[in-house]
Order: structure tokens, then sequence, then C-alpha cells
């Protein structure tokens, strides 16, 4: 129709004055370090065992969803097992579960598969699907998952091991603090929510191409400025910096967000960080992440990257849990040191953590500050094989 190519039109040049001018500017200001560096990774999983693709409305049989949690749980350690970070931590994942779709069976399964040192489970969100939610709603929504992840599952973690549980959050559809013109949101206070119900970051961008909720501040490392009540007030922001601890939490975790042109071809495309069947994980991809360069100012020997996936999605099955993944996992490995990079794969909360030592003025390995502040409900294996059974909590 005349009307949607105009309005499709319309968002793509939408998107691109949001994104092109502060794309610009850092591609003429901020370089990659030439020496060595560490790359700290991360994937960011919207684990919907649920999800029927194309139709966000519609929810999969049920068996059909045990099914795929026991593959990927029987899978993954396969996969992944042989390939070892200079920590000797295997390519963990975390787990962002949705809220409003908590299956106790489910979780468990997942639960136990990171407690055999996998990953870890997070919260994820999708709401004012339909109509717009409410600040009362989402709260209640948000405090009942954190508070079964808890105690129910073993899962979350702690501030310096003390006080309320924390957590690490993605918002569904991209649409964080209703910043996608009013869609699958309606909570124009959200990250004053998320604050208060004890989210420590926000791992959502940047989205998917051309999407309305996409922002201009990009490839970055922040804290909002107040008040967080305002609506999509993560548009804007504080850099975090080397010796200036954070004041303001969820911190803002972004992924990379490029623009690449393919071999043989005169036509851009948009480097999101997202793991796809179009997109599966390379090595050529691993270069524009570097080059995004997100870092805490003033330590730019350790660079970030956040990836993004939906490993229940079948359409994905294989770049997830096949070929493209372990192939990139036998190139990424080996060819760290000859690339110049030292390697370490964490967990949402481990990536948090060595950003906080980052802020904090810390040197060294950057894996020695995995737990640095917040804390596990729980340890783990350190070393997880395929036969790895759950870890107990120490007495």
């Amino acid at each position: 129709m005349p009307g949607d190519s105009l309005t499709a039109t319309g968002n793509k040049l939408s998107y691109a004055g949001r994104m092109l001018p502060r794309y610009a500017w850092q591609w003429l200001t901020r370089r990659t370090p030439p020496g060595p560096v560490h790359l700290i990774i991360a994937i960011a999983n919207h684990f919907e065992p649920s999800i029927v693709p194309h139709d966000g409305s519609l929810r999969g049989p049920y068996d059909e969803q045990e099914q795929r949690v026991e593959t990927w749980c029987h899978e993954y350690p396969k996969l992944a097992d042989d390939w070892r970070d200079y920590d000797g931590h295997p390519f963990v994942q975390t787990y962002f579960y949705p809220a409003e779709q908590y299956d106790r069976r489910l979780i468990q399964q997942m639960a136990e598969h990171c407690h055999a040192g996998w990953g870890e489970i997070e919260i994820h969100l999708h709401h004012g699907i339909s109509s717009p939610d409410t600040a009362t709603n989402t709260r209640r929504l948000l405090t009942e998952f954190r508070d079964t992840l808890v105690r129910d599952h073993g899962c979350l973690a702690y501030l310096n091991g003390l006080g309320s549980p924390k957590y690490a959050f993605v918002h569904g559809n991209f649409a964080l603090a209703n910043s996608a013109n009013g869609k699958f949101c309606g909570v124009d206070d959200e990250i004053q929510v998320l604050a208060e119900t004890g989210c420590y970051a926000d791992l959502t961008l940047p989205t998917a191409p051309f999407h309305p909720a996409q922002i201009a501040k990009i490839n970055s490392l922040y804290e909002c400025t107040l008040p967080l009540s305002r609506q999509a007030v993560h548009r804007h922001g504080r850099d975090l910096r080397r010796g200036h601890p954070p004041q303001v939490l969820p911190l803002m975790i972004q992924g990379p967000l490029m623009l690449r042109f393919p071999s043989g071809s005169s036509m851009g495309d948009i480097e999101n960080g997202a793991i796809t069947r179009r997109n599966p994980l390379t090595i050529s991809r691993l270069r524009l992440w570097k080059q995004a360069a997100i870092y805490v100012r003033g330590k730019p020997d350790w660079l970030f990257i956040k990836l993004h996936c939906h490993g229940m999605d079948p359409t994905q099955h294989e770049a997830v849990l096949g070929a493209p993944m372990r192939d990139f996992l036998r190139e990424l490995v080996p060819g760290a040191k000859q690339r110049n990079e030292t390697l370490h794969f964490v967990t949402a909360r481990e990536m948090v953590n060595i950003i906080l030592a980052a802020c904090d003025g810390k040197d060294g390995k950057p894996g020695d500050y995995r737990d640095y502040r917040l804390r596990r409900l729980r340890p783990t294996s350190s070393s997880p094989t395929r036969d790895s059974t759950p870890a107990t909590v120490n007495e």
C-alpha cells in the first residue's frame, strides 16, 4: 500500500536522522586503541520459549516450549565447552526471561543450566502491547518476578552481598521508558520504576534497524541524568569515566551500532550486534564491534561488546546453536593472540562489575572483577562441562 511505503520511508529517515550525526562524530573522534586490548564479551539472549516467529501476540504449544528449552540445555554446552576465554570460562550467555511468561518448570531447568556455569538469568518484560501499561502494574510484575527468581530458583545478585535483590533488564520490543511513540510500553517513568525495584543495568539498546525506539546516543556506557521519571530519560546521560564512580542506577549498557559495507556492495548495512540467520557471528563483524570502541572513558584498552539474540526462535536455531556459532568460536579463541586481544566471556552482571571496577580506577585483569560489587545469590561451577551438575550454596 502507498501509505505503508510512505510510513516505512518516514521511519527510516527518522532513524537516520537520530543515528547518523552522532555516528559521524564518533567516527571522526573515537579510535580503537592501537595496542593490546581486553575484549569483554556478553550475549543478552532474549530468551522466550513461547515465541512464535513473526507474531508476538501468540505463544507456542507448551510441549514445544519444553522441547526448545531441553534442546538448548543439552546442545549449548556441547557447542561451547571446547572454547574458553583467558580466564578459563566458556562462552556464557545471559538469559533475559520474560516476566509476563513465568513458568516454574522451564525456569528451573534454565536455572540448573546456569548454576552449572553456563550463564545467568535476568529479567525481560513485554508489556503495553494492546494498551498502555501503568507504572503500578509494571512495578508489580517486576517485583514479583524478581522475588520468585530469588526465592524459588536461586538467581540474581546483591550489591556488595547485602540488601534487596538486584537485576539486569532488557525491554521487550526495545520500547524502554515509552520511547517507541507510545507503543509496547506506556510507562513514561519506567526507568524510575526499574531503579526502585533493584535494576542495576539496562541492556536493551541498540534496537532493531529502523525501530522508532532507537535513540541518538549510541555506542556508550552511561548513567541517566535526573530525574528518572521523565519519558525516555535514557536519551541523554553522562558517559562513565575512570575515577568517577556512577551515582545513578540503572546504568545504560549499549551494544555496537555501526554501518558496514559488505564486499562487492555499494549499499551500507546496519550492524547492531544481533546474532541472526542473516547475520551470524563472524570475525569480520568482530572488527566492527571493536571499532565501536565502547569503553569507560579513560580506560580504552577494556572494550565492552554486548551482543544479543533470540535463542528460542526456531528460525534462528542454526545461528545460535549450529555451525556458524561453532565456526566463530573456533576462529575467535585461537586467533585472539594474533589479533592482540585478550578475551573475557561474561554475563551481564559480570560485565557491569568490570565496568564498575573501571570507574573506580582499577587496573590489571578485567576477569578479576567479575564479582566486584554485584554478587550472586549462589555460586556456580567455575569450569562447567557437559556433565556438570548444579552447584550448591556454600554453607
